[in-house]
């Protein structure tokens, strides 16, 4: 039977992973500078299977609008280039044999308004999460009581503290996401 202090733990670690993946999310938007995460994503076709990019080649950001890529195996050079041209970022990569670079275009008004909704609805997602971790932990209080192990009193105080662990995680996500907009949104 879990007791109190494994539920919170468990509702802590599953919020604490909602905001991290909320923050993996948020890092492969665009928000017109160059940043190594923005190629997070891309699988690469190499030695006959699919490879992470940065297992193929180093990235590097040598200013605020260019990303480069030095691959470790000339052969693959095309392949990576192939593999962000196909990205849905809409980078163009140059190449000169090993090093690839990819100029980060300037974000128009109107795709950093998408970008700006794109970013609340991760942000939702990530709340709508949380709501989720606090119900099965509210039923795990409930659960308690039921079973007689906790007074009524516990169970309210349980409750509030599980609220609070929602209430951090809520706020966290808001801030996040409006340090996201604040990056998108800024020219």
């Amino acid at each position: 039977m879990a007791d109190f202090s494994e539920i919170k733990n468990d509702t802590k670690n599953r919020m604490d992973k909602t905001i991290d993946t909320l923050k993996a999310d948020f890092g492969s938007l665009r928000a017109g500078r160059a940043h190594v995460s923005l190629l997070d994503g891309i699988m690469v076709e190499a030695y006959g299977s699919m490879t992470p990019l940065s297992q193929v080649g180093t990235i590097s950001v040598p200013d605020a609008r260019t990303l480069s890529i030095s691959v470790w195996d000339k052969g693959l050079a095309k392949s990576v280039e192939k593999a962000i041209m196909e990205s849905d970022l809409g980078l163009n990569p140059s190449s000169d044999g090993q090093l690839i670079r990819i100029p980060i275009p300037p974000l128009s008004e109107e795709r950093r308004k998408e970008l700006s909704k794109v970013a609340g609805k991760y942000a939702e997602g990530a709340k709508v999460a949380v709501r989720n971790i606090r119900r099965d932990a509210l039923d795990g209080v409930k659960k308690l009581k039921k079973d007689n192990l906790i007074s009524e009193d516990e169970e309210k105080r349980f409750e509030n503290e599980i609220q609070k662990l929602t209430d951090d995680a809520t706020k966290k996500v808001d801030e996040l996401l409006a340090q996201k907009e604040k990056d998108i949104l800024q020219v």
